[in-house]
This record gives C-alpha cells, structure tokens and sequence, in this order.
C-alpha cells in the first residue's frame, strides 16, 4: 500500500452541511452555508461556526451576537448551495428561493420554516484563527418539525434526508451501519453465548 504525502489541508470528511441564518437590527435577515461547524461543549450546550471576516454575514453575526443553524436536507441542499457561493450584498435570499423565515423563541435571527432542525445560538467569544474566525455559541433553544415525530414522541431526525459534503460533492446520509455501542453490546452478547455453550458442554462429559 502506497500513500502521497500532501501539503496541509483541511481533509476532514464528510461534514455537516448547514444554513446559519443571522439579522442585524432594521435589516433584513440573511442566509449562509456554513460546513465548519461543530459540537463543542455538552453542558452547557455549546457549538461553533468559522466565517471569513469578508463575508456579507460575519458583520452581521458578530454585532448582533447570535444566529440560527439550521439543518439541511436533499430538499434544501440546491438552496444550500446558493447560499454558499452567492452573497446577501447582491440579493436577499429568503425571497429569491421562496424560504420562509420562522420566528426565534430567543434571538432575533429567524429560523428557515424548511429545515427540520433550527438551532438558536448566542455567541459567546469570537476567536481569530487566520483566514477564519470562529465563533464560540452556546445553544439556547432547539425547534424541530412536528411531522418527524412518531408516535412515541420519538423524533426520527435520520429520515429528514440529512445531507453531508465531502470533498466538493454533497451527498444524502445512507444506510444505517449501527447504533451507538453496538460494538460494545456485541461483545458482551457473544461473552454470555460462550459461556452457555462452555457449560453445556461441561455437562455432558459429567
């Protein structure tokens, strides 16, 4: 097995491909994509988005404190693009691809209606990296889409037709390979099976 060896470069993926809208007071709201986006913290709940200084919404974000991340789906996802490669100084994206701004519970950036998952963020420390700043959020509110809720009041966020991008391609979430610590109940499944099958055979050589 062979390998090259690159210069350096960000080859972490897939991502999470994701619409952070923003508002700045007496303005219109606005819509980025954003792939740079992470959990960070559990408790409190914390999550970060890197910007550019010279995009239309990083102003935006940082004198208004606060933005809105909202998932994106196969339904989303050419909307996703656009707003990715075209910027709020030249058109208002909410009116040019027919999104619905929905109302926050706790900031005055609106969610997209059409997205299942519409995250409230306030920043909390802004810190320069470089040709990014990230910006340090912490999560004050979650809405979801009712009609992903079972029954149960389970919310069944892997059937939104979630989409990644990885290496210049978007791509919508497959099949499911497992669920967390299945590895470990596996193992402890084929633990108890031998000793079952160690006893039984004990008692047939008695």
């Amino acid at each position: 097995m062979a390998k090259q060896i690159w210069k350096p470069g960000n080859m972490l993926y897939p991502l999470p491909v994701v619409m952070v809208s923003c508002k700045r007071r007496g303005e219109k709201p606005n819509i980025i994509t954003i792939g740079w986006t992470a959990t960070v913290n559990t408790s409190p709940p914390m999550t970060s988005i890197s910007i550019r200084p010279s995009r239309y919404s990083y102003q935006m974000i940082k004198e208004s404190g606060e933005f809105v991340i909202n998932l994106t789906t196969k339904d989303l996802i050419y909307a996703a693009d656009y707003c990715g490669v075209k910027s709020g100084r030249d058109v208002n994206k909410f009116d040019h691809l027919h999104l619905t701004p929905c109302e926050s519970s706790l900031v005055e950036a609106p969610g997209i209606l059409e997205s299942p998952v519409n995250i409230e963020c306030k920043v909390k420390e802004i810190k320069n990296l470089g040709s990014h700043d990230m910006f340090l959020a912490e999560v004050l509110a979650v809405h979801v889409d009712e009609k992903y809720m079972d029954r149960k009041g389970e919310f069944l966020l892997n059937q939104t037709g979630l989409v990644t991008y990885s290496h210049g391609e978007y791509f919508e979430l497959g099949k499911t390979l497992g669920k967390f610590g299945f590895s470990v109940e596996k193992k402890k499944k084929n633990h108890k099976d031998g000793v079952k099958r160690k006893g039984s055979q004990g008692n047939k050589k008695k």
